[in-house]
């Protein structure tokens, strides 16, 4: 296997660490990419990977995207992200939880943990007791802090809803049809906001079950987690896990627009040329899904409560509209324009 430095995705990260704990079974991977602006910031995955050199390429990936993400929504921190492997045959054990909680804490606070896919605050609770730099843990009605995943849906409704203007020029999500790929903690929170407004909803998810309750609460209707990404829709808002955007997904989409919370939806670089090739509007992911870390990072720093982090949320649409701009008056992806935004503001511009 290559040397982490060889990595396509390296991108001169700062520090990338491997922790082996054989008593609890741990096997994890922590990327931090930069920390020009703070601590690097970003949550722990609990995932299983085929292979792990996937793993390292996946935390690699999503720590560069923490430190675009905070540099955009202007946090005070880097980026960093946490991979736990999770055995076929294992399972997530308060040990395994404890033993990522002191390879956290050996790193003397370069890295702040959250939550993130196959992590719940719970988890965060036990991590927490082996040290401090962690942050979503529950906390008391109208503070900063907890479960990032309703904050997060919040952002991407409001950038769906931004989305929607720029490429629709409606002023409200009623009517518009949204195909929705995943809908969990995000996607979930999305499609219940977009009903209420009267948008018509195909959902989709890889646990049918889910998909299936939800789109009866909702009326919605029903799709294969593959097939959504064909859907003959006005907005394609991807949800799940990322790298759905690729050469060949591009061609078949049947969408105007693309927003939603997924991280990484560009499997490529060349991929942001694809979709503006195509004339959709896109709204760069970690643009689009900062609710999430702005509530825990206001947590963390001890700043602000629930109503500030909302208001700073309310600041996504903003950023996307700013976005856009640039790129039709440059021609420039909008994806490039975003990354050279949040390069600059990294010191790497």
């Amino acid at each position: 296997m290559s040397a982490v430095w060889d990595f396509a995705d390296f991108d001169d990260h700062e520090h990338v660490h491997m922790f082996r704990d054989r008593a609890s079974g741990l096997t994890a991977v922590i990327a931090v990419h930069s920390t020009h602006l703070g601590p690097g910031a970003g949550g722990v995955r609990y995932w299983h990977y085929p292979q792990r050199a996937a793993a390292i390429t996946d935390a690699l990936r999503l720590s560069r995207g923490m430190s675009y993400k905070n540099a955009m929504a202007g946090l005070p921190m880097g980026g960093g992200k946490g991979v736990i492997l999770a055995d076929e045959n294992g399972a997530k054990t308060p040990e395994l939880l404890a033993a990522f909680g002191r390879a956290v804490d050996s790193l003397g606070g370069a890295y702040v943990t959250a939550e993130d896919v196959g992590i719940t605050d719970a988890d965060m609770v036990e991590i927490a007791k082996q040290t401090k730099h962690v942050s979503g843990l529950p906390v008391a009605s109208g503070e900063a802090g907890g479960d990032p995943g309703p904050l997060t849906a919040l952002g991407v409704y409001l950038g769906v809803k931004a989305a929607i203007k720029q490429g629709l020029g409606a002023d409200d999500a009623k009517g518009v049809r949204v195909a929705i790929q995943g809908v969990g903690s995000v996607g979930g929170g999305v499609a219940r906001r977009l009903a209420a407004e009267g948008a018509k909803l195909t959902l989709a998810d890889v646990n049918l079950a889910r998909a299936k309750a939800l789109a009866e609460e909702l009326g919605a209707d029903l799709a294969d987690s593959a097939a959504i990404m064909e859907v003959e829709a006005d907005v394609l808002s991807p949800n799940a896990l990322g790298a759905i955007l690729t050469e060949r997904s591009i061609e078949k989409l049947r969408v105007p627009i693309v927003a939603g919370g997924a991280n990484n939806q560009l499997a490529t670089a060349a991929d942001g040329q694809r979709i503006h090739d195509r004339g959709i509007v896109y709204a760069p992911d970690y643009v689009i899904n900062a609710g999430g870390i702005i509530n825990v990072a206001l947590e963390y720093l001890g700043q602000g409560s629930r109503e500030e982090v909302e208001s700073r949320i309310h600041l996504i649409p903003g950023r996307l509209a700013e976005i856009w701009a640039e790129s039709k008056a440059s021609g420039t992806p909008a994806s490039v324009v975003a990354d050279r935004m949040a390069q600059k503001l990294i010191g790497r511009g």
